[in-house]
């Protein structure tokens, strides 16, 4: 079939002679294809960054691009200014040639209000999709209860009132920022049954991924995470999360667990490498290769980082 494959689409015309090549077959797998994850934008949006990466994406030109939360800053219920700002975001990811697939961060999903402007806007919190027979899991790490939301959402504007008008050392002793929610999110019974079942559902698929916004694994009272865990033993998947605003690589149940940086979002230098950046994927029959690709380093072919970036800093160190 590789032969069959190749004689279509290339020709040598000198038969019978050495070729100056090295591979007798090209790396064109009817099996293979390219995404890109980016990361958070928000949480203290650098202004240009993420316009510059939709453009750098269009020169990579992937299938298909997943994010993993913080997409737009979020604030209290206020539906004008909610609105406005996922048209703002909209707006800049429709320039992207591939579709981009929402995940939801807790700037785009702490508290009831919050929620219910995603599902008015884009339907489901969490979802599966399943391409070339590889299956994507996209989860809600804000995943809390409605009773739990209201109380989140009141100590979370209490929180960045605390912030705003007293600074970071105050914002540090609040309640908001040591509580469990916000480090490391959670998984609700209803959505692990839901993840569970699509893993149950879909057990040949060549490769899993799976999106979300915390690294929920950290609380050492969650069980639901666990529980999707347990369901995918035996399979090859691989984690992206976000939230830290640091690239962090981890091995977790022999698996690869990738913390991205930022595509934008305000960095933070105390656990990893902080970094604007976007990760390409390829898959294919063999498995899952994975190229960390620094934004500053992706040039158009005048030898220029698109959309005005060479002015931009893009790592703070």
């Amino acid at each position: 079939m590789a032969c069959k494959r190749e004689s279509s689409v290339f020709e040598y015309p000198h038969k019978n002679e050495r070729e100056p090549r090295t591979a007798t077959s090209f790396d064109n797998s009817a099996e293979k294809f390219s995404f890109i994850v980016h990361s958070d934008l928000t949480g203290g949006e650098r202004p240009g960054i993420f316009e510059v990466a939709v453009e750098q994406m269009n020169l990579l030109r992937p299938e298909f691009i997943v994010n993993v939360g913080d997409l737009i800053d979020g604030g209290p219920a206020d539906s004008i200014s909610w609105n406005s700002q996922w048209d703002w975001f909209d707006e800049r990811a429709n320039h992207a040639k591939a579709p981009l697939f929402y995940t939801g961060g807790n700037h785009d999903l702490t508290g009831n209000f919050a929620q219910g402007i995603w599902k008015e806007r884009l339907g489901r919190p969490y979802y599966h999709f399943i391409y070339n027979n590889t299956l994507f899991l996209v989860l809600d790490t804000e995943d809390h209860g409605k009773e739990r939301h209201d109380e989140i959402e009141a100590i979370r504007n209490e929180g960045v009132r605390i912030y705003d008008e007293e600074g970071p050392v105050a914002y540090a002793k609040s309640t908001y920022a040591r509580l469990p929610e916000r480090k490391w999110g959670n998984i609700g019974p209803e959505q692990r049954d839901y993840m569970i079942k699509a893993l149950d559902d879909n057990p040949e698929v060549k490769w899993t991924f799976l999106m979300f916004h915390k690294p929920v694994w950290g609380n050492p009272e969650e069980k639901n995470f666990k529980a999707i865990e347990a369901a995918l033993d035996g399979r090859n998947y691989t984690v992206f999360h976000g939230h830290t605003h640091n690239f962090l690589h981890r091995e977790r149940n022999g698996m690869d667990y990738i913390n991205l940086g930022t595509t934008g979002g305000s960095q933070n230098t105390t656990i990893g490498r902080s970094v604007d950046h976007f990760l390409w994927i390829t898959v294919d029959e063999y498995g899952a290769t994975i190229a960390n690709l620094l934004m500053e380093g992706i040039l158009d072919k005048y030898g220029n980082i698109p959309a005005g970036g060479d002015s931009l800093k893009f790592e703070t160190k």
